[in-house]
């Protein structure tokens, strides 16, 4: 059975995920200046296809680091407990950060990060993410670029996993219920 026959629907396609992303990219473009030689944090590992296609679209100096997070494990739902697995090998002390994330839905996460991240004295601190969560949020948090407001779907593709499947799909679909074991 070919995994596409796993999708439910396709809530972004592909061509308005890359038209967003190089919007995306001309604010961040913007924002920083060649000056400022920003050092952009990616998230891992669902956002590693959102950096990637991002970063070709920014005409400024800038640096890359990962770090890799985890909250969710295997499951659908966020645990809750927020560890750090692979942090950043830069200090970014004084330096401008941009956090490239994937998504965002209770904010948990993304607060634990912004905070270990504000202890380090960067000189600014910004949140850029493809898909935001709004009615998930129990932690408000700013973010300063924003892809795309989704409904409260668990959603694949584009980087974005389940049980780390479907990171390649070039869309950002919806699984189907019974694939997640869900009740339809």
């Amino acid at each position: 059975m070919c995994f596409l026959d796993d999708v439910a629907k396709v809530l972004i396609p592909e061509d308005v995920l890359r038209a967003r992303v190089r919007d995306l990219a001309g604010q961040i473009n913007q924002t920083y200046t060649q000056e400022d030689f920003p050092l952009l944090v990616c998230i891992l590992k669902g956002a590693f296809v959102f950096l990637a296609d991002l970063i070709r679209h920014l005409n400024f100096r800038h640096e890359v680091d990962f770090m890799v997070i985890s909250s969710y494990g295997s499951g659908t739902v966020s645990s809750g407990v927020v560890r750090i697995l692979l942090d950043l090998e830069r200090s970014i002390e004084g330096r401008h950060v941009l956090i490239v994330e994937d998504i965002i839905d209770t904010g948990r996460t993304m607060s634990y990060i912004i905070r270990n991240l504000q202890t380090r004295h960067p000189a600014s601190l910004r949140v850029c993410t493809l898909l935001s969560k709004p009615s998930r949020r129990e932690i408000e948090i700013p973010l300063d670029f924003v892809g795309f407001e989704i409904p409260d779907e668990f959603v694949v593709g584009y980087g974005l996993d389940f049980a780390e499947a479907y990171r390649n799909l070039p869309f950002i679909g919806v699984l189907k219920p019974e694939v997640i074991g869900m009740a339809p």
